[in-house]
């Protein structure tokens, strides 16, 4: 039996926002970025290397300001969702970190529909160190299936900090700091100590260094805000951004049943390698009765050569029962209907449907693969292992494949299934 969503969902926002902005404090993307630029033609699993700053040869003496003034280095282009620096915490938040109470004044809710960011980059010694991902996002649970998010989070290692852009609120890093339950103060910075500590912060091409309370710094759209604990740098890096691209401001209804795409490219159903209902398939049961107690919806999209292509309907449904991931139409909506609380990935999905997924062959679709990830509006591109994509409530995965790229992302009203 199928459970009620609520009422129809339209996930809508972030990039309208994003569209046209890059980075270093909120210029243009370089030339030939965005959607028709270096995202269409590079693959997912080849980020664009950041540049290497070039540290000071000598610390700042007692004062805590630089010797000499750091100057704003050349725009580098960065695709959005490209890891910067070097692993030094893991992702997530601490155990004093935000877990989905109040924190700082900040509630823990389904994500908000329109998002900008802010960058932050933090150097020890010259070294960058990379901003984990998941600081601030909760993921689904039994009794929360659509799981929650502050309104300032990360969702990737790039050093953007999404911001919640629909209620008009401004954030400080204080607050950032306190969700991620980590020190933030003019000698300790996440635990990393040194001296001196400078802060910088870029605005529109405007480096000025940031003197007060680390912790009041407000987190303005776009800025570009640089910590440097102990050897300072000589040349502030920044960054141009090729973000995702824009949201289609026309939601497509999907109807139970209905079909978004062009069918008959696969057939319906499973492959004969995919799940016959005989056994499971990666820990996913086929069962014909299952009890259901975590039940939530995702959306995938795949494009080829600028063609939506229908995902086949009874996908992980043979004849005896259903997998716990399964589709009922051509709408795309993969079902997860499960008697317990589990991840569930893509690869998983693929797997049960028989096909293959990896970054250059998407169900038999070779080429260079672009994936892209919608929650409500809080988009990014996704640069790691398809198959390690989570299929997360309402969450929407598009998968483009040749040329051109796409110049919009769909956004869904959701349907209520019977």
């Amino acid at each position: 039996m199928l459970e009620r969503l609520g009422s129809p969902f339209v996930a809508m926002g972030l990039v309208l926002m994003l569209a046209g902005c890059g980075g270093g404090g909120g210029g243009s993307s370089p030339a030939g970025a965005g959607s028709n630029g270096t995202a269409g033609s590079t693959p997912a699993s080849s980020p664009t290397p950041a540049s290497s700053p070039t540290p000071a040869s000598s610390p700042t003496p007692a004062s805590g300001a630089a010797a000499t003034t750091p100057t704003l280095a050349a725009a580098t282009p960065i695709l959005d969702g490209t890891t910067l620096g070097d692993a030094n915490w893991p992702d997530g938040v601490t155990a004093s970190g935000g877990t989905g109470s109040p924190v700082g004044g900040l509630t823990c809710g389904l994500r908000s529909t329109a998002y900008t960011y802010a960058h932050l980059s933090i150097y020890q010694n010259g070294k960058l160190l990379s901003l984990p991902t998941k600081i601030g996002t909760v993921a689904p649970t039994m009794a929360a299936p659509t799981g929650c998010a502050y309104p300032i989070h990360t969702v990737d290692a790039s050093g953007k900090i999404h911001i919640d852009s629909t209620g008009g609120a401004s954030y400080t890093l204080g607050q950032f700091f306190a969700i991620w339950g980590e020190p933030l103060s003019a000698s300790n910075v996440a635990g990393v100590t040194g001296s001196p500590i400078a802060i910088y912060v870029n605005d529109g091409g405007a480096l000025t260094q940031y003197t007060g309370d680390p912790s009041s710094l407000v987190l303005t759209p776009h800025s570009e805000i640089t910590i440097m604990i102990g050897t300072p740098l000589t040349q502030v890096p920044t960054y141009a951004w090729t973000d995702p691209p824009p949201f289609d401001p026309n939601p497509i209804t999907l109807v139970y049943g209905g079909t978004v795409g062009t069918t008959g490219f696969w057939p319906d159903g499973d492959t004969a390698t995919g799940g016959d209902g005989s056994a499971p398939v990666d820990g996913l049961t086929c069962s014909p009765d299952m009890s259901v107690l975590y039940h939530v919806h995702a959306h995938l999209a795949i494009i080829k050569d600028g063609q939506w292509l229908a995902l086949p309907q009874n996908i992980g449904i043979p004849a005896s029962c259903n997998y716990e991931m399964h589709t009922h139409d051509h709408t795309g909506i993969i079902h997860i209907e499960a008697p317990s609380e589990k991840t569930y990935t893509l690869g998983q999905f693929f797997d049960v449907w028989g096909q293959p997924l990896t970054n250059n062959n998407v169900a038999g679709i070779t080429g260079d693969v672009v994936a892209y990830i919608n929650d409500n509006g809080d988009s990014r591109r996704y640069m790691g292992d398809l198959r390690n994509i989570e299929l997360t409530s309402l969450r929407d995965v598009t998968l483009q494949i040749g040329t051109p790229p796409v110049s919009t992302l769909a956004t869904y009203s959701w349907y209520e299934p019977q």
